[in-house]
């Protein structure tokens, strides 16, 4: 289960990491993020990306809370389990 998530901008792309809960990572690239893509752009799709992988993987909807900026082409992310119950359908 995800726990963290870090983005790193790249001349190539946006990478992540993702930590889980059992002290395992996941690293990668943004594949559907233009390498020239701003933060914003490349938040939202890190938290989809995440979000999808704890629900295929886990059956759990996560919310993912953005820390303020620490420095340039660098951002953080706590990934925490979340309090709205998932859609069921009857």
């Amino acid at each position: 289960m995800p726990k963290s998530l870090v983005l790193l901008a790249t001349p190539e792309g946006w990478r992540h990491s993702v930590l889980t809960v059992d002290g395992g990572m996941v690293c990668g690239r943004l594949t559907d993020v233009p390498p020239d893509a701003g933060p914003a752009e490349a938040m939202a799709a890190a938290a989809a990306m995440v979000m999808g992988l704890a629900h295929d993987f886990h059956d759990e909807r996560v919310d993912v809370t953005w820390d303020p900026p620490r420095e340039p082409g660098s951002r953080t992310a706590r990934v925490t389990v979340s309090a709205t119950p998932p859609n069921t359908c009857g």
